[in-house]
């Protein structure tokens, strides 16, 4: 069975090379005044004549660049962007966000909408409807119209908003009835998301919202959560393949709260993860050998014994200077009675400690790690029966011919002498806990009730410490934490040490540092990795602990201990993000999204999620609702009506039912629709409303633009408002 299987793995599709589209014939349009509609989207221009079923559409971007082979300046457009890498860092659209700024790039896109149009006449002879955003500025309405005008001497120029041209396309009456439908529309659009109500046929573009967030904001919130969760992802994710992501593996919750109690289960957050494969080369490997194989796992077993016997003579040899240490102290310790209190302050100050307490305190730890070190020792060595001898340490030194054979006696005898204390020491630690055995035997034969909830409250308060180490281990990875502040700072005090005097350093002076015990303190606060001796002590009393609930505490079952809580964590992380192994290629190009597919979508509900400062979706719907009476508020939401590419993500109706079905009476009717299409419907729409007579009254002339100036438009049904003038 391969690993693959049962995976559902989609991969990463080719870009498309451009397609070579000529330009149409200009001979059926030539002198006729046929109208032409521009829907100047914030992603794709789409532009068209009126008589046509569809429009013409292309990426709404342009890149000049200089070609290197033939030297020629080049302006490139939409698609033809991507086959050039040169072009690609030059690009410009039109858009900043939600406004129209760029009108260089707009002029840009324009030529090529009308140069594959076919028009070769010197001005445009055709009267025109744009769209324009929702509460368009006056300044890009002002230069738009000036570039029309101005640059191509259109007869005519009208502005329309997309969304209520596409309510129109779907909601179309049958002539000579006119357009009198009710609705409330959403509107997804790129870089906005916009709320306009329609009584009676009319856009109310004074009760509309639009909230500052869009695709390409969630095209954004996208990456960086991929950015985040593989940081060290070995390809580069670009926007474009995060939006194919948002637009075929997001979806909407209908309880969004609801679905990540759902995932916590690692199986369930498994069964949701939608799996991307990126473009990998697989590595060359070389095939060995069984000859050459054996050969390599000898020489392995080989320099792995030779670690384990130089280890073991480094941990001889640290355990002997840790007991020649502890000896000076004892030393030093029974030296405070025989000196006065000056005497003896200055012998502490000499020897590096501040006080008594410094010095006990440095006994108390040098014992411990004694202790422990002792144990580990005699765990992995057995004892001889006998004694050996050592017959060199009582001759003296100008008697014995080879002092180097001496030296080695005395380490074995020193390493003798340390096992047996070791030895001594266990037998000591197995009485005093056979004795405590037999004495918590008792207590829990008189109260279990008793002993269990002391053993509980030990368990709490081993597992409380190991939470808290783990949480200041995580801190310390934040640099702005005041744990990792604390860390940077002793760092920086001991880059700063003065012990040594500038003058002595330059002279070659001695260097203090190691004197006081303290200073071999600061590796362990400025290691982040070190695993220190309390997290070793506090796990073996916490499996002790463990075992003794498991044995005799019916209560406290495998799912309560450590090791059961942990490990659920760990396959919820492991479900959330799973591991390859180090030469895996094919999986380490892999994206897995489970939490994003909805967590994305989310923020249209909620975009502070994202950092925004915002109202969602919601909030917006029910503000709008607000301001009209029941009767109006239920010929509004008879027909919510949703366009815009993200509308087309799913789950989005169930999601819109759930958030106004609690903020309306039951008893009113709610119905949600689709645009049909959402992406061209706007055009269409656009293009059904030119064919009416209406056109014509709506269009602000040549003439009235020079009077009016290029802000100034005929307020209509399907317009703005702002600087609007009424029609008569």
């Amino acid at each position: 069975m391969s690993a693959t299987e049962g995976l559902n793995i989609t991969r990463l599709p080719l870009q498309p090379p451009p397609t070579v589209i000529p330009p149409d014939s200009y001979d059926a349009h030539r002198g006729k005044a046929t109208p032409l509609i521009i829907d100047n989207g914030s992603t794709n221009l789409r532009f068209g004549f009126a008589t046509s079923s569809t429009p013409r559409s292309g990426l709404n971007m342009v890149a000049k660049y200089k070609e290197r082979r033939q030297n020629k300046p080049l302006l490139l457009f939409g698609e033809g962007i991507e086959s050039e890498s040169g072009a690609k860092s030059n690009v410009k659209t039109p858009w900043e966000g939600d406004v129209l700024l760029n009108f260089d790039a707009l002029e840009n896109a324009l030529d090529y909408a009308f140069i594959h149009l076919g028009i070769d006449t010197p001005t445009v002879e055709h009267p025109i409807l744009m769209t324009e955003r929702l509460a368009s500025p006056l300044h890009s309405r002002g230069l738009t119209s000036e570039l029309m005008f101005e640059q191509y001497g259109v007869p005519s120029l009208a502005y329309c908003v997309d969304s209520v041209m596409s309510f129109y396309h779907n909601n179309l009456p049958s002539p000579p009835v006119p357009f009198k439908e009710d609705g409330l529309v959403v509107s997804f659009n790129t870089a906005s998301t916009s709320v306009i109500p329609i009584l009676d046929g009319k856009g109310l573009m004074s009760h509309a919202k639009r909230i500052p967030w869009g695709a390409m904001q969630a095209t954004d919130y996208l990456l960086k959560l991929i950015q985040l969760k593989y940081p060290t992802f070995p390809t580069k994710v670009t926007p474009a393949q995060s939006n194919w992501m948002l637009q075929n593996f997001c979806e909407f919750a209908t309880d969004y709260t609801a679905l990540l109690r759902e995932l916590k289960d690692p199986l369930k957050l498994r069964a949701s993860e939608r799996i991307i494969q990126f473009p990998f080369v697989a590595p060359v490997t070389e095939e060995k050998s069984e000859e050459e194989l054996a050969r390599i796992a000898e020489r392995k077993k080989e320099q792995g014994r030779k670690l384990q016997e130089i280890a073991a003579k480094t941990r001889m040899e640290k355990l002997v200077q840790k007991e020649a240490e502890l000896q000076h102290l004892y030393t030093l310790k029974e030296r405070r009675e025989e000196e006065n209190k000056k005497e003896w302050a200055a012998t502490l100050q000499e020897e590096g400690f501040e006080n008594d307490s410094a010095l006990d305190s440095a006994i108390k730890k040098l014992e411990g790690n004694l202790k422990r070190a002792r144990k580990k020792d005699a765990d992995g060595d057995e004892m001889d029966e006998e004694p050996p001898s050592f017959p060199l340490l009582d001759v003296p030194d100008a008697d014995v011919k080879g002092l180097k054979e001496k030296k080695k006696q005395k380490l074995l005898k020193a390493g003798f002498d340390a096992r047996e204390r070791a030895r001594k020491e266990k037998e000591r630690e197995r009485e005093e806990r056979e004795a405590e055995e037999r004495r918590e035997e008792e207590e829990r034969e008189r109260d279990l009730a008793g002993w269990a909830s002391k053993m509980r409250r030990e368990h709490e308060m081993i597992m409380n410490k190991i939470k808290d180490r783990a949480r200041r281990k995580a801190a310390l990875n934040d640099r702005k934490s005041a744990a990792s502040q604390a860390r940077m700072k002793s760092i920086a005090n001991l880059a700063a040490d003065e012990r040594v005097p500038k003058k002595r350093r330059k002279g070659g002076g001695e260097d203090m540092f190691g004197a006081d015990d303290a200073d071999w303190q600061i590796y362990r606060k400025i290691n982040t990795a070190a695993v220190s001796s309390d997290e070793e002590e506090d796990l073996a009393n916490l499996q002790t602990v463990e075992q003794k609930l498991l044995a005799h505490d019916p209560t406290f079952t495998t799912e309560h201990t450590h090791a059961s809580l942990s490990t659920q964590r760990s396959a919820l992380m492991s479900a959330f993000r799973p591991t390859y192994e180090e030469g895996d290629v094919e999986g380490r190009t892999r994206l897995h999204l489970n939490i994003e597919r909805w967590r994305v979508p989310e923020a249209w509900f909620s975009p502070s999620m994202a950092g925004v400062d915002s109202a969602g979706l919601g909030e917006v719907l029910q503000t709008t609702l607000g301001r009209f009476p029941d009767s109006d508020k239920s010929r509004l939401v008879k027909n919510v009506f949703i366009t815009g590419g993200p509308s087309q993500i799913p789950g989005l109706i169930p999601r819109l039912q759930a958030t106004l079905r609690p903020i309306l009476p039951p008893e009113m009717p709610l119905e949600i629709v689709r645009a049909a299409d959402p992406s061209l419907d706007a055009w269409r729409g656009m293009a059904d409303f030119a064919k009416t007579g209406d056109f014509k009254k709506v269009g602000v002339t040549k003439a009235e633009y020079e009077e009016w100036g290029g802000e100034r438009i005929k307020r209509w049904w399907g317009s703005n408002w702002n600087s609007s003038v009424p029609i008569d």
